[in-house]
């Protein structure tokens, strides 16, 4: 019976890392770069609408759900024994609260707040430069969280990988 909680707990941390990393890695690659390419004024009023959508439970499943899951997985295995898995399992888990969590809540979540704020200028060089300067920045974040949950998802992989041949 233990076994098989940690196979599910094991399969569901696997799959909400991917689905994270993989929601990070979109928007770094083709979300951003094409709000990029239109009207600062359409930039910002898809951004925020984004930021209002994606409040939701699928969302915050993955996103919560994700070192819950893999930490729950790394116990589970502690447990059954199978200590160098569990360890990897607890490092995905740490990798992504220090890489995708904590920079989420101190870095992106409070520029989503300050654009959703924000009085688009109505001189277009101040708009673009307000733009520009928030993109950016939001981007490189995005991208490094995206990084983070990438390397998060391969040390899931690495430890189911690692249980499997024990």
């Amino acid at each position: 019976m233990l076994f098989a909680l940690t196979a599910v707990s094991a399969a569901v941390a696997l799959l909400l890392t991917g689905a994270i990393a993989g929601l990070f890695y979109g928007y770094s690659v083709s979300v951003m770069p094409a709000f990029d390419g239109i009207a600062v004024e359409q930039a910002v009023s898809a951004m925020r609408s984004v930021n209002e959508k994606i409040l939701n439970g699928r969302f915050f499943a993955s996103f919560l759900g994700t070192p819950l899951a893999s930490a729950v997985t790394g116990g589970l295995l502690l447990a059954l024994g199978e200590t160098p898995a569990a360890v990897l399992f607890f490092a995905a888990a740490a990798t992504y609260v220090l890489g995708a969590f904590l920079p989420t809540a101190v870095v992106n979540v409070p520029m989503n707040r300050a654009l959703a704020e924000a009085t688009v200028p109505a001189d277009p060089d101040e708009a673009a430069r307000l733009w520009v300067e928030f993109s950016g920045r939001w981007t490189r974040w995005n991208t490094i969280r995206a990084v983070f949950c990438l390397v998060s998802l391969l040390l899931v992989g690495l430890a189911v990988f690692v249980w499997a041949r024990s």
